[in-house]
């Protein structure tokens, strides 16, 4: 192997494989495979692969020369406009910016032109660079010029293989795979080709997941999905094989779009969109040839005067209830392009999500990693009897978006695809003491009392009644949050639910949990209450039975899993656990502290 070969192989982090590596190959085969053009005819050559192939007669170590490995692959050639295409997308306003404060002078010109060149070479660049091959137990990557790089997927370690097509990718027939797996350390990595054909697309989720599977003893070896690019029609683009949903669990209504209303995320979208824009016409103004900061506030002070200042208020009244109505209008419109045409369906041994109008993007989750889901709402949302499920995946990165099951919608319809996509809480949760609501209560109402004292003894009347306002309000929002409280067990799942303003019922596996933590402070165990975290190897990693009676959630965590409990307790406390009854308080979590671990 060449010396610059060498070094590049130990700059890459190196991944541990079960099987053991194939010969290297000489220096001289090496630098042949590594320059000779693709389509070019060379001897090795497979016709079969169409012309994104490049020949396979001189394979790289681990990769080609396996049995069952395909020959390494290009990008689309249309990755020759994506790509410029995604650089000045982040260009864009500094170009725009350069242009109006240079006044169009030709060396602003000359420079945005170079960077324009910039761009459309680096897609040459990217293009003529990027290689990706699937081998019978790992995907290689390779790109690069100057500094190049080899990246070593084992394909037992993927966790996930998502397909994404933004606007220009879907008008162009691509999409963009992005492979997500576990490295050594634990951490993720991904690998992403941006961009490919969606057939190919298609064809390498297929073949990547079921080769994961063949490798994990889950599924034989064999069917279409070992077919390989040789299957590939004359013009170059892999065949996809047909991906036709086992299941379809649910399709949404247009009627659901309608929900947004119910999110504030959602309803501040003109307020965000508003002030984006005057931020940005302030620097425009600051930019703009001939002024400065100063003179634009003095001109718009001097405007405001002329005008008067009564015209000013009913302006400004006019655009805040314009705004206002806009609110509703602009939560719709953001929430339907987000998830236009949701779909769940089940795919394999997998639960697959598509969604999006302009980015069409769809989420591969297995389901052996699926360890529970939570269901999210907030006061709005339980007016109008809605929720939303999201799922508890282990190694899985941006579960805020990812991990969607389900967006905002009718509760009942959302349980029952919770049954048939996944397995309900079939049991009763279990209400929190009476202490947890005085906790709640304080918590919600002494510091705005606290400071209406404080305004009242300044003589400052208008903020004493503000914080009074507060401190009723906090009232209702402390008795809301108690009732919210609780946890409970159906022999199979355990949930946990909490939270007012935004609530949160996490339904986990039994065997997902790997630990529990009792956390009191001096209050608590003068009240008698603790927190209980369930540790889980998925999702947040930990989901919390906020103040729990201590007796009871010891009772509980060591009905739940006794194994794991039972040998922390005493004797006693273990003996009363065993018959159903209480154990002993002591004064403390398992092991007489002020907190404990199990």
């Amino acid at each position: 192997m060449s010396g610059e070969d060498q070094r590049g192989h130990e700059e890459e982090a190196a991944v541990d494989r079960p099987t053991a590596e194939p010969p290297v190959p000489s220096a001289a085969r090496e630098h042949e495979a590594e320059h000779a053009p693709a389509g070019s005819g060379a001897p090795g050559t497979d016709p079969a692969a169409g012309p994104d192939a490049v020949p396979a007669s001189s394979p790289h170590p681990g990769s080609g020369g396996e049995s069952g490995s395909e020959p390494e692959m290009r990008l689309s050639p249309l990755t020759l406009l994506t790509a410029p295409v995604g650089y000045l997308k982040n260009l864009a306003v500094p170009l725009i910016v350069a242009l109006v404060a240079g006044t169009f002078n030709p060396w602003v010109l000359g420079s945005t032109l170079v960077a324009i060149v910039g761009t459309l070479a680096a897609g040459v660049v990217t293009y003529k660079t990027f290689r990706y091959q699937v081998g019978t137990d790992r995907l290689e990557i390779r790109k690069g010029l100057i500094s190049r790089s080899r990246r070593t997927i084992p394909l037992e370690r993927i966790r996930g293989v998502d397909v994404t097509s933004q606007l220009l990718h879907r008008m162009l027939g691509l999409a963009v795979v992005k492979i997500e797996a576990a490295s050594g350390g634990g951490e993720s990595e991904e690998g992403k080709l941006d961009a490919v054909t969606v057939a190919e697309a298609e064809r390498l989720r297929t073949v990547l997941l079921h080769r994961r599977a063949v490798l994990r003893g889950d599924t034989a070896p064999g069917g279409p999905a070992d077919a390989g690019p040789a299957a590939a029609p004359p013009g170059g683009a892999p065949a996809a094989h047909p991906q036709t949903p086992s299941t379809v669990y649910f399709v949404m209504p247009p009627r659901w779009y309608f929900y947004a209303v119910l999110s504030l995320g959602y309803l501040l979208t003109p307020f965000v969109a508003i002030a984006a824009l005057l931020g940005f016409a302030g620097q425009a103004i600051d930019v703009a040839p001939g002024t400065d900061g100063g003179d634009a506030a003095h001109l718009t002070y001097l405007w405001l005067r002329d005008i008067g200042w009564t015209m000013v208020l009913a302006l400004a009244t006019a655009v805040a209830l314009v705004l206002v109505l806009m609110m509703p209008v602009a939560a719709v419109v953001s929430y339907a392009v987000t998830y236009w045409r949701f779909t769940l369906f089940r795919r394999d041994s997998s639960l697959v999500t598509e969604r999006g109008l302009f980015t069409r993007q769809s989420v591969t989750l297995e389901h052996r990693r699926i360890r529970g889901y939570e269901l999210l709402d907030n006061p709005l949302q339980r007016l109008r009897d809605a929720v939303k499920l999201r799922a508890i995946v282990t190694g899985l990165g941006e579960t805020t978006t990812r991990a969607v099951l389900l967006p905002i919608g009718d509760r009942t319809r959302v349980l029952e695809v919770v049954g048939r996509a996944l397995r309900p809480f079939g049991g009763t949760l279990i209400g929190h003491p009476r202490a947890a609501l005085g906790r709640r209560m304080f918590r919600a109402v002494a510091p705005f009392a606290l400071a209406t004292a404080i305004a009242a003894a300044l003589d400052l009347w208008w903020a004493a009644g503000l914080f009074a306002v507060l401190a009723l309000a906090g009232i209702p929002l402390a008795v809301d949050r108690y009732r919210s409280l609780g946890h409970g067990y159906d022999g199979e799942l355990v949930s946990v639910r909490s939270g007012s303003i935004s609530r949160e019922q996490a339904v986990v596996e039994r065997a997902a949990i790997i630990g529990w933590t009792w956390r009191q402070t001096l209050f608590q165990r003068r009240s008698g209450l603790a927190h209980l975290d369930l540790a889980v190897g998925a999702g947040d990693g930990a989901y919390t039975a906020l103040d729990a009676g201590f007796d009871e959630s010891v009772l509980f965590a060591s009905g739940v899993t006794p194994e794991m409990v039972r040998p922390f307790l005493r004797e006693g406390a273990a003996t009363a656990s065993a018959g159903g009854t209480e154990p002993a308080r002591g004064g403390g979590a398992p092991g007489g502290g002020p907190s404990g671990t199990a």
